[in-house]
């Protein structure tokens, strides 16, 4: 903003006569405001004001000659513009009015307006300008035609980031498609052998029952036969295993772009979902997200079920009222996720235990206890990818700490 402006300045002209000229640089200001998010619009109008005013002043003296007190009374009405413009721009919050053009248009007209008549009103103490009604309405014309000649562009960009969007959300939705459906396949081939496996349970109560009872009336090579029988189809169901194992593998392991996203989109996601997740159960929890930028894309769906695993935890493990914080952050060749919770804590004693299948603290309103499988899991996923998962806890401060550190070659795409 500061070198744009002050250049798109000097294709200008004068209107009226006096000093007040007509520039490129305001639509280029107004535009650059649109699209600014965290920085104070203010402090954009005091220094881009400033830089107008020097970079005018220098290049009076260089390329006019002009002396210096003559060339600051000339500009400085310029900078209560910018000033002006900036500060009316942060008032009426225009940045959060983008879905409503015809309202970001006409304040942007206002705002306009009302800074040209600071500055006429600057101009005409200390230049003894001359204002006039036709002056003041060619100046309302003027700022209707830049501010929509903007605001054109700047929808105009908007209109093709849309589309750009939503191309990709085509073809993630196209991804997702063929997922479901091979999720679909292997459901039916897991159907398959779960039947497959409650026949084999029957058969194998029903020996059991008649050797309990003296009652089987097979002879010793019978017998062998039956037990030869079931461990053919124990072997079936391993079979059908492996091909349900190998389809999912194949699924999760493909190399798709679709499968990665920025760091700060799965963040995004995973606290989403835990906020509604904690709201549900009536908790009243603050999540906080701290992400290096210096992270490359990650695999979407190995990075979401480790870290949102972990968050999901820590939810539950938060009486009533609490705080979560997801840290992430790299070295040379790992990544680590931290997720911080004020829960009742762990015991140290239980901190092995907790990686253990089936093992839970946690219980629901009927006093059914949960799977246990959650943390297990994720140990058993980041043992795969060469990684190490631990717990800090501190029951008497309810404070801990699950950490997550793996090679980041195993989440970032090939090539990368």
């Amino acid at each position: 903003m500061i070198i744009v402006v002050p250049l798109a300045g000097e294709l200008k002209l004068y209107p009226f006569p006096n000093t007040f000229r007509i520039s490129f640089g305001i639509p280029v200001f107004f535009l650059l405001l649109l699209g600014i998010r965290k920085i104070p619009l203010v402090i954009c109008g005091v220094l881009v004001g400033t830089s107008v005013l020097l970079f005018r002043i220098a290049l009076d003296s260089s390329a006019r000659g002009l002396p210096f007190d003559y060339s600051f009374t000339l500009h400085f009405p310029t900078f209560f513009y910018y000033m002006t413009y900036s500060y009316m721009f942060h008032v009426t919050r225009l940045n959060n009015l983008h879905r409503h053009p015809l309202i970001v248009g006409l304040l942007s007209v206002i705002i306009e307006t009302a800074s040209s008549i600071v500055e006429l009103s600057i101009r005409h103490y200390f230049l003894r300008d001359i204002i006039t009604l036709p002056i003041l309405n060619e100046v309302v014309i003027i700022a209707i035609i830049r501010s929509f000649f903007a605001l054109g562009f700047f929808y105009a960009i908007k209109l093709h980031e849309a589309e750009i969007s939503s191309i990709q959300q085509q073809k993630q939705n196209q991804h997702m498609l063929l997922l479901i459906s091979g999720l679909y396949e292997e459901s039916i081939q897991l159907k398959k052998s779960l039947k497959d496996a409650e026949e084999i349970t029957r058969d194998c109560y029903e020996l059991y029952e008649n050797l309990l009872n003296n009652e089987c009336s097979l002879d010793s090579e019978g017998l062998t036969q039956k037990i030869l029988g079931i461990a053919g189809q124990v072997h079936e169901i391993k079979k059908d295993n492996q091909r349900i194992y190998s389809g999912l593998s194949e699924m999760i392991s493909a190399e798709n772009s679709t499968d990665y996203m920025s760091i700060t989109e799965i963040g995004n996601i995973i606290i989403q979902t835990n906020h509604k997740y904690a709201q549900s159960l009536g908790k009243d929890i603050k999540f906080i997200l701290n992400i290096e930028d210096s992270i490359p894309s990650l695999h979407v769906y190995t990075t979401l079920s480790l870290v949102n695993n972990l968050v999901s935890n820590a939810v539950e493990s938060i009486k009533n009222t609490g705080l979560i914080k997801i840290s992430i952050s790299r070295s040379a060749k790992h990544i680590e996720f931290k997720v911080f919770d004020t829960g009742a804590g762990i015991p140290k004693r239980k901190t092995e235990l907790i990686f253990k299948p089936g093992y839970t603290t946690k219980y629901d309103v009927t006093g059914k206890p949960s799977t246990g499988m959650g943390l297990p899991y994720a140990k058993e996923v980041v043992n795969n990818l060469k990684g190490c998962i631990f717990v800090e806890s501190n029951p008497e401060k309810n404070e801990t700490v699950f950490t997550i550190q793996l090679p980041i070659s195993s989440l970032v795409e090939k090539g990368w």
